[in-house]
């Protein structure tokens, strides 16, 4: 290992996002991609050609770009699947093989890469960025949640590891069949994400005097976001403090219904950036009520910015939240108890900025770059596991499962 470490490795990253698209995932990509580069790394980004791109619009990448064609994702306006460019990857591999290759969505793109991967017996790894298996249960299609997670399984197990970013995310993966299942975490950019970005004049734009409650949601408003208990939660703060405000950050398909249904809240639209970052630093408390989340890249944003977090006990807000000290945590699914903890972390402002500065401490731990060191060192392990195939798990035989 420690003759490859002081190599630039050749590294292909497969994904059907990237930014300026607006989610979790796509910030991931760049931290990965940005990351690896500063380390010395030669990347290839293999990604659909975007909408923006052909309005001349695109994102300055520290790496060599493939841009495939996509078709657009159903209820995911602006997002585009990348097609199975099978053979054009085969070819390109062929002429400069990569010495490994990660793979980030399960898209169309994203399988037809594993398979060129393997085909050329390049290293691979996957990454389980999206739980879709969960998202069917929010359409009426929770019958299909099975079928869907053995494919996720058949899809993963293929590769040389799939890698996570929580250890229990890890290990209800493995109760479900993945195998080689590791760990590569989430930072937080806390230069970006800081309570010095407060606005006063933001908040007098919101309604909200200085002793006032904003209470802010960030992310997609649809279904599987469970959006609707965050507007619940809400209602039963304003009924105790008539002068809070909601403000709600995104889009989505459930976004035109709820501006009708709420005319008296504050929705933003997506925002990006300092912009989105002034917009945590000036609220008072986050709720986040989703129970999709693989990881959740907005609660450590609001951390960092200085919020108080009020979350169901998963993902990162499981990673990362200390009940009353940095937010509060309830049980999985307990709608009753979220809204009960919303009401309590806003019952006090005086311990809501408390929280709050905690909050940042915890946060101001979660550097990316030690991230990108520990995924650096599992893209060294799999080169090296590949090389010596007695070390290799059973990939291939749990993918016949």
């Amino acid at each position: 290992m420690t003759a490859l470490s002081s190599w630039a490795l050749r590294v292909a990253v497969v994904t059907e996002t990237y930014p300026p698209e607006i989610n979790g995932v796509a910030n991931t990509m760049r931290q990965l991609v940005s990351g690896l580069a500063r380390r010395g790394h030669r990347i290839t980004l293999i990604r659909p050609r975007q909408h923006v791109e052909q309005q001349g619009a695109g994102e300055d990448v520290p790496a060599e770009q493939v841009l495939v064609p996509g078709l657009p994702l159903p209820g995911y306006r602006g997002l585009r699947l990348g097609l199975p460019v099978y053979w054009r990857l085969r070819r390109q591999w062929g002429r400069g093989r990569p010495d490994v290759v990660y793979i980030a969505t399960q898209g169309p793109l994203g399988r037809a890469a594993l398979r060129a991967a393997r085909a050329g017996d390049i290293p691979v790894l996957t990454g389980f960025h999206t739980q879709f298996h969960q998202y069917s249960r929010f359409y009426g299609l929770g019958v299909l949640m099975h079928p869907i997670i053995r494919s996720l399984r058949r899809f993963h197990n293929r590769s040389d590891g799939t890698l996570v970013p929580t250890a229990a995310l890890g290990r209800r993966l493995r109760d479900h069949g993945f195998s080689n299942v590791q760990v590569f975490g989430r930072g937080v950019d806390t230069r970006l994400f800081s309570p010095s970005r407060r606005s006063a004049g933001l908040r007098a734009h919101w309604g909200c005097g200085e002793k006032s409650v904003a209470v802010l949601y960030v992310g997609r408003i649809a279904a599987e976001k469970n959006i609707d208990l965050a507007l619940k939660g809400f209602a039963a703060i304003s009924a105790r403090r008539p002068d809070a405000r909601l403000v709600v950050v995104g889009d989505g398909p459930e976004r035109a219904r709820l501006c009708n249904q709420h005319p008296d809240y504050i929705f933003t639209g997506p925002k990006v950036g300092v912009e989105l970052a002034a917009h945590y630093a000036s609220a008072d408390l986050f709720l986040f009520p989703s129970l999709t989340e693989t990881f959740g890249n907005v609660v450590p944003e609001a951390m960092a910015s200085g919020l108080a977090v009020v979350a169901f006990d998963d993902a990162a807000a499981h990673e990362h939240i200390r009940p009353w000290h940095n937010g509060l945590v309830v049980a999985a699914a307990d709608e009753r108890a979220f809204i009960d903890a919303a009401v309590a972390a806003a019952g006090d402002r005086g311990r809501l900025v408390a929280w709050g500065a905690a909050a940042r401490t915890a946060a101001e731990a979660l550097s990316w770059e030690r991230v990108i060191g520990g995924l650096e060192q599992r893209l060294l392990e799999v080169i090296h596991r590949h090389r010596n195939p007695g070390e290799r798990h059973e990939s291939v035989a749990a993918a016949s499962k």
